[in-house]
């Protein structure tokens, strides 16, 4: 089975049930699916196949620059974030490396490709799954030369303090640790720009981002990586194999961060529909959700008798169960945030397995 979520068609085959029955609550992409803009842009730029992309994908990286206000040479696009992952790890060729479990497992596997030696540093249930300033004693005792940090975490979809996020880029540029820190789900965080304002005073800190799951373009893979290590970009640049992005790909992500209707629509959706999972879910005395901050929910399910990915699966319903991330089990779960009707379905679903056994 694969490592991550959204592999409905493997599911499907795997257990004979036809895929457009299932409904997919594994993969955190955004359900309003992908902005008007997009679709008609790409109607009407189908020519475009036809030519190869600009090989420095200069305009794309110019509408990411100015987005977020800083140097196209500040700002790398890739084909998606999960490229990005391993392109900075060549890059930083790290020797040590502190990753927090659970965590996203590409982390693990591009710092497996270079030889770096990974410490653990589990994030526990008794601490609410939250990194504290605990870490940054841990980061001068262990001294690696990178660290990842998901925020908000997948699978957990918790948010550290920004408190704590200021202390941490702090310290990894004092003591010059390369801090990547991974914001793929930051866009549906209305209100937190998260870490890409510091990048003008920073050597050391990487961010990266999404463009998959909040604009819905999973198939078309984007992404991109911005820091103020203007060699380190320009490294990547060069290294990278080329054409990696489609020119249609690279067309969309022009315009998707100015979609100011669509960015909206989904922080509207998002508001409501995260509500309504997480009252009716916390309502389940079966079960401890802990409180989403993204467009997904973590939680744990308190029967152990009880395949809760398997039984949902029976009504049809996809859901992503968290038992191979380092440092969880069997009873805990993911699901994302989807329409209103697919969440009363997956609501009623799971309300009747609790009552019938």
């Amino acid at each position: 089975m694969s490592e991550h979520g959204g592999n409905s068609i493997e599911v499907a085959q795997r257990f004979g049930i036809p895929a457009n029955e299932l409904v997919d609550f594994s993969a955190n992409i955004n359900p309003l699916g992908a902005p008007e803009r997009v679709k008609a842009l790409i109607k009407d730029n189908l020519a475009c196949i036809e030519k190869y992309p600009d090989v420095e994908y200069r305009h794309l990286h110019q509408a990411l620059a100015d987005a977020h206000q800083c140097d196209t040479a500040s700002v790398i696009a890739g084909n998606g974030a999960t490229e990005l992952i391993y392109a900075v790890v060549r890059y930083l060729n790290p020797k040590r490396a502190l990753l927090l479990t659970p965590g996203f497992a590409e982390y693990r596997r591009a710092l497996q490709h270079v030889g770096a030696e990974i410490i653990a540093y589990p994030l526990t249930e008794d601490a609410g799954f939250q990194p504290d300033l605990r870490l940054l004693d841990t980061l001068t005792m262990t001294q690696p030369d990178c660290i990842f940090i998901a925020t908000p975490n997948n699978p957990t979809g918790l948010m550290p303090d920004n408190r704590f996020l200021q202390s941490l880029v702090q310290h990894c540029e004092e003591h010059r640790i390369a801090l990547i820190v991974d914001e793929a789900f930051m866009d549906f965080l209305p209100d937190n720009r998260g870490l890409i304002p510091h990048i003008a005073a920073t050597c050391h800190l990487y961010v990266l981002r999404s463009l998959t799951k909040f604009f819905a373009i999973p198939g078309l893979r984007l992404g991109y990586l911005v820091s103020g290590d203007r060699a380190g970009i320009a490294w990547m640049k060069s290294q990278r194999e080329p054409w990696s992005i489609n020119a249609l790909a690279a067309r969309v992500g022009e315009i998707l961060l100015d979609d100011q209707a669509y960015i909206t629509a989904t922080h509207q959706w998002l508001k409501l529909q995260q509500h309504y999972l997480w009252t009716h879910l916390s309502s389940c005395p079966e079960l401890t959700v802990w409180p989403p901050s993204a467009n997904f929910l973590f939680f744990r399910c308190h029967q152990p008798s009880l395949d809760l990915w398997h039984t949902l699966l029976e009504h049809r319903l996809l859901i992503r169960h968290c038992k191979n991330y380092v440092g969880l089990d069997a009873s805990y779960y993911r699901i994302a945030v989807r329409s209103e009707q697919e969440n009363q379905r997956l609501i009623a679903a799971i309300q009747h397995i609790f009552e019938h056994g």
